[in-house]
């Protein structure tokens, strides 16, 4: 210790308690969990989420590279001693430890890497740090969640995340009750539903992310896709791309816009229903933000407007990179972002057109059923090569005026679509210029 310098480290005990209470919900502390394990370069992800009263447990395992015990000794550290890249879905070299203590009090890695034969076992708890006030870690017991952890791995390198007393899952009382059953039900489907949303590009393995499979009890994840692009009448927009400036240099932000079919035009009831998203369709609209291709922020215009039935068919994905999340400010959890003001203001035109076109394509879409039924004409129209060049004129309409928007000429279109009112009233029904 250098000359002048008093050493001050903090209660090992008391700051543990308070990064308990960091920000994560139970999908959440999963989800980055499951960073980890992307990072780790794991093709295969698997989740156990036990309920056994007072035993339960949640098992996070994969195929990826797995640690030796010097490694698995540093990742229980808080603030690991790591830098990170370009690409790199961590941040602050907490998030082990803040999601797993989010949950539970004990926090053990069973682990092995191409280089040992043996698992390694580490374990971090918090009956033992308050014990001794320290920061410490212990080698795991061979208990029913290690051994179980020691199955999955067989002679393969990987690692195995195990929450155990999950004392913010299960209430301190009954833990054995219907209720606490109830409770791992529903978690375990909030959780297969997060999941396919938060790392659906990576479920695909498009844009350019590393491809995962996920499961959770046993069922395999499905990716879900919140601009259902697979739908032949999903409507996409030009993206756009902004610059934003940063310590290190300049940092660029891609924004793509979507409008989603109506409930009439879907393909299937069924899809339709599965579009609305965990949040539903209201909520489920606005901007989906990514970091590094992990979704990190849904379900509302961050400020640039507010949630509007009539716009409920708009969603758009706001992307970038790890290197601009000073200028984001994303929060430890990598559940909160917050947009800057100069970008705000640089979304708010492209914002502004693409709920003008979903507003649109709401209120055609509630308009009489001849209506509805040339636009699934239309639709279908697209799907058939020798119909290339037909459509119906509610269609061409709503065309023209994407192309105004995109062109930067929509305040001339509306003057124009005055005129059409005004001197041809028939025609301007017809190409749906009624509002």
């Amino acid at each position: 210790m250098r000359k002048g310098l008093i050493q001050a480290t903090p209660s090992a005990a008391r700051l543990t308690r308070s990064l308990r209470d960091i920000g994560y919900d139970f999908v959440g502390a999963v989800a980055d969990i499951v960073d980890n394990s992307i990072a780790a370069e794991a093709s295969e992800i698997a989740i156990e989420i036990e309920y056994a009263g007072d035993e339960s447990y949640v098992l996070i395992a994969d195929n990826g590279l797995g640690m030796t015990g010097v490694e698995a000794n540093e990742a229980l550290r808080f603030g690991t001693r790591r830098s990170y890249d370009s690409g790199d879905l961590g941040r602050y070299g907490l998030g082990l430890k803040t999601a797993s203590l989010s949950q539970a009090r004990a926090l053990t890695l069973v682990t092995r890497s191409a280089m040992r034969a043996r698992c390694v076992r580490r374990t971090l708890d918090l009956n033992v740090v308050e014990r001794y006030d320290d920061w410490v870690i212990t080698e795991a017991p061979r208990d029913d969640a290690v051994r179980r952890a020691e199955a999955l791995l067989g002679s393969s390198p990987g690692t195995v995340v195990i929450w155990q007393n999950l004392d913010r899952v299960l209430p301190s009382s009954g833990a054995t009750g219907g209720w606490a059953k109830r409770r791992f039900e529903t978690l375990t489907k909030k959780t297969r539903s997060h999941l396919s949303m938060v790392f659906h590009r990576f479920l695909e393995g498009e844009n350019g992310a590393q491809r995962i499979s996920v499961s959770v009890n046993g069922d395999k994840l499905e990716p879900w896709d919140p601009f259902v692009r697979h739908e032949v009448a999903t409507q996409t927009m030009a993206s756009q791309e902004f610059e934003l400036e940063h310590s290190d240099g300049v940092g660029t932000v891609v924004l793509s816009r979507f409008i989603l079919p109506g409930k009439r035009t879907f393909s299937t009831r069924e899809a339709f229903e599965a579009a609305a998203g965990p949040l539903n369709w209201n909520r489920q609209q606005g901007l989906y933000i990514y970091r590094e291709n992990r979704l990190v922020q849904w379900g509302s215009w961050a400020g640039t407007r507010g949630i509007d039935e009539h716009t409920k068919l708009a969603r758009a994905s706001l992307d970038f990179g790890n290197e601009l999340d000073s200028v984001f400010n994303i929060n430890v959890a990598k559940m909160r972002v917050a947009i800057p003001s100069q970008l705000k203001q640089m979304l708010e035109r492209p914002v502004s057109e693409l709920c003008i076109l979903a507003d649109h394509t709401y209120r055609r879409q509630n308009a009489e059923p001849e209506v509805v039924d040339a636009e699934r004409e239309a639709i279908t129209d697209r799907k058939t090569p020798d119909k290339a060049g037909s459509g119906s004129s509610a269609e061409l309409g709503l065309a023209l005026k994407s192309a105004a928007i995109q062109a930067g000429h929509y305040e001339a279109l509306k003057a124009i679509i005055g005129l059409v009112r005004q001197q041809n009233p028939g025609v301007a029904d017809a190409l749906g210029f009624t509002s």
